[in-house]
C-alpha cells in the first residue's frame, strides 16, 4: 500500500507543477501594469470604451483636461482658466476639453463618470463651445445651462467664453435657468447672435474703404464743389452765350482769400478727420477669441505621438474612438514587420490620430508627419489614417520608394476609401490599411533613398489671430481708387447734368440697366439660363473653327453639353428645364473652350462651378461644423478664402433656385446630375450620357 501511494504521488507531481506554473503566469499577466498603455478594444467593445478609460484617468489626476489636439483654438495652457471658473458651480465639476465629438456627447459623458465612478458635473466642450453637460448624483440644471449659454452667445465667442456663461447660468436654480435656455433658444429662431470678430478679409474691406474714403472724399469735394457753383451760376445756355459775346462786360471780381482758402481747408478738415477717426471706428485688432500658444502647446501633440511611436509602431490616439481592434492590430504589425525585413522595405510608422485647422499643423497631414519624423528621427514611411476623417496620407521619409508615387498616386480606394467605408463607423480603416501595406510591398524600389521634400510650414498662431493695422494691406490701393473714384465720379455728375438738361428738351431717352455680377452665389434661373446659352454658342462657334479633328476631350464635352440643350438649344428656353441642367451645360461649354485651348484642368472649383478651373485639391470645411471636411477642388480665390477664414466658405457654396421659390445647394441631393461634379469633368460627361439613356 504505501508504494502505491509513493508511485501515485510520483505520477501527480508533475502535473500539479504544471497546474502551479500556470496559476502563478495567470495571476502575473492579469496583474494591473504600471503606466499601461489603453488595451486595444476587441469587436464587442464599444469603440469609444478605450476613449472613456483614458479621459477617466486624466480626470483622476485633474478634474480639467484640456486636449493638445487644438493648441490653435484651445491651448493646454488655458486649463488653470477652465479650473478657476469650474470651482465657481459649488458642485464637483469635471470638464473635458476636447475636438468636435465623434460620438454622442451626452453617452460619452455617461461613459467617462462610469469609469470614474465619481459624482458630480460633468461637462463637454469643443473648441468653440460647451457642446454637452450631465448631472452625476448633484443638483445642477446641466442640460438647460448648455443650452443657453450655446443660443446667446455667437459662434466665434470662445471656448472658455462660452464655458464663462455656462457656469454663470448653471449656478443659478434650475427655473431660472431653463427660462433663460427658452428665451435664448426663441431669440436664435429669429436670428443668430452678431458676431464678436471680424476675418482677415473684413479687414481687408476697412482698410479699402479707408484709403477710398482719405482720398475719395477731399477730392470730390475739391472738384465737385468749383463744378456745381459754376454749373448752378452760369445760367441759361443763351444767356450765357450773349454774357460771352459781350464786349462791354466787366470782369467778374476776385474773390477775398479767405474764400479762396475755405474749399481747401475743408477738404484738408476732411482727410484729417477721416484718417482720426478710422482706427476709431475699426478698432478691432484680432479675428478671434483664442489666445496665442505657447511652443508648449504646439509640440504637446507632437511631443506625445512620437513617444508613443517608440513603443509601437501603431499609434492609435487614447482621446479618440479607437477604430482598430486587437485582431486587426496584430494583422497589421505582422503586415510591417514584413515590409520591413522585405528588401529595399524599412520602417513603417502608422498614427491614427483626428486633424484639425485647430490643431499644431492647422490640418496639414504632411507637415504633421515630418514634425513627428523630426522628433523621432527615424527613417521610415509615415502613415496619417485620421479615425474622422478616413482619409489616408502617406510620405516617404529615407526609403528607397518612390516619394510622390506615395504622395499623389496613391489609389483612391486607399486614401478615401469606397462609399461603404465613408458610411461606415471605422471607415474601413483596417481593410484600407492592409491594403496599403500590399501596395507597398509591390511598389518599385529606387536606387537611392528619397523622401517627399520639405512641406510648406502653418502660419504663425501669433499672426493667425491678429489682424493687420488698418493702414496697411489693401489701404495703399483704396488711396488709388478713392482718387479715380473722385474723378470718375465728377463724370457722372456732368453727364447727369447733361442728361437731364436734354431730358428736359427730349423725352424718351432711357437707362440702359446694369449686368449682373459674372460669378454670384445666388444667381438666379433667368441668369442661368441667359449664361447658358451665352456659353453654348461660344463653345459651338469654338468647336467649329477647330473642325474637322477636335480633341477627343473637347468633343466629349460638347457632345454632353447638347444632350442637355436638345435641338437646337430648346430646352435652354424651355422653363420647365432644372436649373441644374442649365448650370451644367455651362460648366460643359466653358470645359469644351478650356479643352480646345490646350488647358487640361480636369475639374471645376467645387465650391462655385462657375468661378472656372480648379487650381488645387485641399481639405476644406463643407458645412458650420468645424469636423465636418471634404477633399476637394477649389480655385484659387476658394483656396485663399479656406486659408484665411475657413469658417465663411461654407456660405459661399453655389445654391439653385427651386421652382418653390426657395434654394439648394447645387450638389444636392447626393444622386442628382452635378452630384459628380466634384470628381471632374469626365464623370459630369458620364453622368449626363447615363441620364440620356435612361431618360
Amino acid at each position: 500500500m504505501p508504494l502505491t501511494i509513493r508511485r501515485l504521488a510520483t505520477r501527480l507531481l508533475p502535473a500539479l507543477c504544471v497546474v502551479a506554473l500556470c496559476v502563478v503566469v495567470t495571476a502575473l499577466t492579469t496583474a494591473p501594469a504600471a503606466q499601461a498603455q489603453p488595451e486595444p478594444r476587441t469587436r464587442s467593445t464599444s469603440p469609444f470604451s478605450t476613449q472613456a478609460a483614458h479621459l477617466a484617468d486624466r480626470l483622476r489626476d485633474h478634474p480639467v483636461h484640456v486636449t493638445d489636439q487644438l493648441p490653435r483654438a484651445v491651448p493646454r495652457s488655458l486649463a488653470p482658466d477652465f479650473a478657476r471658473l469650474a470651482e465657481r458651480t459649488g458642485v464637483p465639476t469635471y470638464v473635458l476639453v476636447l475636438p468636435a465629438p465623434y460620438t454622442d456627447g451626452d453617452e460619452l459623458l455617461g461613459a467617462v463618470h462610469e469609469r470614474l465612478g465619481r459624482d458630480g458635473l460633468y461637462v463637454l466642450v469643443d473648441d468653440s463651445e460647451v457642446i454637452a453637460a450631465r448631472s452625476f448624483g448633484v443638483r445642477a440644471p446641466a442640460e438647460a445651462a448648455a443650452r443657453a449659454a450655446r443660443f446667446e452667445l455667437p459662434y466665434d465667442a470662445g471656448a472658455l467664453r462660452s464655458f464663462e456663461r455656462f457656469v454663470e447660468i448653471v449656478s443659478d436654480d434650475a427655473e431660472n435657468a431653463e427660462a433663460r435656455a427658452s428665451a435664448a433658444s426663441a431669440a436664435y429662431r429669429d436670428g443668430a447672435p452678431e458676431q464678436m470678430y471680424i476675418g482677415p478679409s473684413d479687414r481687408r474691406n476697412q482698410s479699402f474703404l479707408t484709403g477710398i474714403a482719405l482720398t475719395g472724399v477731399p477730392l470730390s469735394i475739391l472738384l465737385l464743389v468749383p463744378y456745381a457753383r459754376r454749373r448752378l451760376s452760369a445760367g441759361p445756355p443763351a444767356a450765357a452765350r450773349k454774357k460771352k459775346k459781350s464786349k462791354s462786360s466787366a470782369p467778374a471780381p476776385a474773390r477775398p482769400l479767405l474764400h479762396r482758402l475755405a474749399l481747401p481747408a475743408a477738404a484738408l478738415a476732411t482727410a484729417v478727420a477721416i484718417g482720426a477717426g478710422a482706427p476709431l471706428l475699426f478698432d478691432e485688432t484680432r479675428n478671434s477669441a483664442a489666445p496665442t500658444p505657447t511652443p508648449a502647446d504646439l509640440s504637446a501633440r507632437v511631443e506625445r505621438v512620437s513617444a508613443g511611436l517608440t513603443r509601437d509602431p501603431v499609434y492609435q490616439d487614447p482621446e479618440s474612438p479607437q477604430r482598430l481592434d486587437a485582431a486587426q492590430l496584430a494583422r497589421l504589425h505582422e503586415r510591417i514587420d514584413r515590409f520591413r525585413r522585405s528588401e529595399g522595405g524599412g520602417p513603417v510608422f502608422v498614427t491614427l490620430v483626428p486633424h484639425s485647422s485647430e490643431d499644431e499643423s492647422a490640418g496639414d497631414e504632411e507637415l504633421f508627419s515630418a514634425a513627428v519624423h523630426a522628433r523621432l528621427d527615424k527613417d521610415g514611411v509615415y502613415v496619417a489614417a485620421d479615425p474622422v476623417s478616413g482619409f489616408i496620407d502617406v510620405f516617404n521619409h529615407g526609403l528607397r520608394l518612390d516619394s510622390y508615387d506615395l504622395l499623389f498616386d496613391l489609389p483612391e480606394s486607399i486614401t478615401y476609401g469606397s462609399e461603404k467605408a465613408y458610411d461606415d463607423e471605422d471607415h474601413l480603416l483596417a481593410e484600407r490599411l492592409d491594403a496599403l501595406m500590399t501596395y507597398l510591398d509591390e511598389a518599385p524600389r529606387t536606387e537611392e533613398p528619397n523622401s517627399s521634400g520639405s512641406p510648406a510650414q502653418a502660419l504663425n498662431p501669433a499672426k493667425e489671430h491678429t489682424l493687420p493695422p488698418l493702414f496697411a494691406t489693401d489701404f495703399w490701393p483704396g488711396l488709388f481708387v478713392g482718387g479715380f473714384a473722385a474723378l470718375l465720379l465728377l463724370c457722372l455728375v456732368a453727364g447727369a447734368w447733361r442728361t437731364v438738361s436734354a431730358v428736359r428738351r427730349r423725352l424718351g431717352l432711357t437707362l440702359l440697366p446694369v449686368e449682373p455680377g459674372t460669378a454670384p452665389t445666388s444667381p438666379s434661373e433667368a441668369y442661368l439660363r441667359r449664361t447658358a446659352r451665352a456659353e453654348l454658342r461660344a463653345a459651338q462657334s469654338a468647336v467649329q473653327a477647330a473642325a474637322p479633328s477636335p480633341p477627343r476631350t473637347a468633343q466629349d464635352r460638347y457632345e454632353a453639353a447638347l444632350l442637355l440643350a436638345g435641338t437646337d438649344s430648346a430646352r435652354l428656353r424651355d422653363s420647365r428645364t432644372p436649373t441644374a441642367h442649365l448650370l451644367a451645360v455651362t460648366v460643359l461649354a466653358r470645359a469644351t473652350r478650356a479643352a480646345l485651348e490646350g488647358d487640361n484642368t480636369a475639374r471645376c472649383c467645387a465650391v462655385n462651378p462657375l468661378h472656372g478651373a480648379a487650381a488645387t485639391r485641399r481639405h476644406i470645411r463643407v458645412a458650420d461644423n468645424a469636423a465636418t471636411r471634404r477633399f476637394l477642388p477649389v480655385c484659387a480665390l476658394c483656396r485663399d478664402t479656406a486659408t484665411a477664414a475657413p469658417g465663411d466658405l461654407p456660405r459661399q457654396f453655389l445654391t439653385l433656385p427651386r421652382p418653390s421659390g426657395t434654394r439648394v445647394r447645387y450638389d444636392e441631393p447626393a444622386d442628382g446630375l452635378l452630384s459628380t461634379l466634384s470628381s471632374g469633368y469626365a464623370a459630369l460627361v458620364t453622368k449626363v450620357r447615363e441620364s440620356a439613356s435612361t431618360g
